[in-house]
């Protein structure tokens, strides 16, 4: 697997220019069973509610019988089944697409080869969904670019429902400039095409690709990779007086300046850029942010210092322990928000549940949160979301019992089933700024 993996991208960069037209004779029952291998065995169930335990009881039959109908192109894709989240604000829903689990064991066999192709093309600003790339590798790009230029200009963008308004027409040409292998593009049109399941009726949306299927990252990457990446490099950067760099997760991202003046050229051209593919800029959430320390005090001809979140934390600067400017991250309210939210339903849901359960449960949340949150300098709200776990815990084991729970003989249960302390789990550089 791993030399045919290599192979494929050998000639993907040997080749930058190159329409590739024979990729999937890669894909046979060994490549099938890698993808297997690949997914995730404890996902929600598509429409067909077949999960992967039923799939893997004959897995040898059902891998045979799937690469004979997706050589044969009579492979059917089903539609996928539509749930909502909630967004990081709390306040609205994120709708998800669950494929049915032979379509994500399909969908990861594409993705692997297309993923072999696509890294030798896709930009270093881009850190979604990308293998050995990480949202923590993105924030740590960021920090030390803006720190290099000492503050700036940061223009903090949002695509309205970007998964769900990218133009099928123009993925397809974007498509087509690099693979066009007719399995490959004749699957990738069947799962567009697919429709969405939602309370029992079925629609055929006209654009988007559903978050939650395994192929749409991807496709998702190939889009901005055309509309933004690639135009940012090639076609701004070479028109601006000062520096700028641009740091983008999937479909989050912001563009770093050193002058007001490139920045402001730059908004003022993004729109109509992003219009010509289909895709919508949210008015209220693009904005342009004064991200600057404070050289000197007393000075008002200054901008003071801004802010803007980024992957979940907020970005401001301020004084380090040696007295010197420098960019700080912190959870942002609204996750740190709707974490809480989460242990308090979750604790409200399991207050009956023994308590060693319990314990072990809320190690694990606990445990998770410091996983993507525990990053240098951040250690104050770590300690903020583990307090608020204490005590909607300690809340609801009161409810247990009319006699309540006395912070007492909480602490008495703690020396048993004590939480895990906060902790700091990526160790970021912290360079300085110029000083006050």
């Amino acid at each position: 697997m791993s030399t045919k993996l290599q192979r494929v991208a050998q000639l993907a960069r040997q080749a930058p220019q190159a329409v590739l037209t024979n990729l999937s004779h890669h894909i046979d029952v060994t490549w099938l069973w890698m993808a297997f291998q690949r997914t995730r065995k404890d996902g929600a169930t598509g429409v067909d509610g077949q999960n992967a335990d039923q799939y893997e009881a004959d897995l040898g039959s059902n891998l045979a019988s799937l690469l004979e109908r997706a050589r044969s192109g009579t492979y059917r894709a089903p539609p996928v089944r539509r749930v909502h989240i909630p967004k990081g604000d709390g306040k609205s829903t994120r709708p998800i697409g669950i494929p049915t689990f032979e379509d994500k064991v399909l969908q990861r066999a594409v993705v692997m080869v297309l993923e072999a192709v696509y890294e030798q093309d896709f930009m270093d600003c881009s850190y979604g969904f990308r293998p050995g790339r990480s949202a923590h590798q993105a924030l740590e790009v960021f920090w030390q670019q803006m720190t290099k230029m000492g503050g700036g200009w940061v223009l903090e963008v949002d695509i309205k429902g970007y998964f769900d308004t990218i133009e099928h027409g123009h993925l397809r040409e974007m498509l087509g400039r690099r693979v066009n292998d007719g399995v490959l593009t004749r699957l990738i049109g069947k799962w567009l095409n697919a429709g969405v399941m939602e309370d029992g009726a079925l629609s055929h949306p006209d654009t988007g690709t559903p978050q939650g299927g395994v192929v749409s990252p991807l496709l998702a990457n190939v889009y901005l990779h055309e509309v933004l990446d690639k135009w940012f490099a090639k076609e701004v950067l070479p028109r601006l007086k000062g520096r700028a760099f641009l740091v983008r997760y999937a479909d989050d991202f912001v563009i770093g300046f050193a002058r007001e003046e490139d920045a402001r050229r730059v908004w003022g051209v993004l729109a109509k850029r992003f219009g010509r593919y289909g895709l919508t800029l949210h008015p209220e959430k693009t904005r342009l942010v004064p991200f600057k320390p404070r050289f000197a005090k007393g000075k008002d001809d200054r901008p003071a210092p801004g802010s803007f979140d980024l992957l979940g934390f907020t970005h401001y600067w301020g004084l380090s322990r040696k007295g010197s400017w420098c960019i700080k991250r912190k959870t942002a309210k609204g996750r740190l928000k709707r974490a809480c939210k989460k242990i308090a339903e979750w604790c409200r849901k399991a207050m009956h549940l023994p308590v060693a359960e319990q314990h072990r449960t809320l190690t694990k949340k606990l445990n998770g949160h410091c996983e993507y949150y525990g990053i240098t300098g951040n250690s104050h709200a770590l300690t903020d979301f583990r307090e608020a776990v204490r005590r909607t815990w300690k809340h609801w084991l009161g409810r247990r019992s009319n006699e309540g729970m006395t912070w007492e003989r909480f602490g008495q249960l703690e020396k048993v089933f004590r939480l895990p302390a906060a902790r700091v789990v990526h160790s970021m550089m912290q360079p300085n700024a110029a000083r006050p």
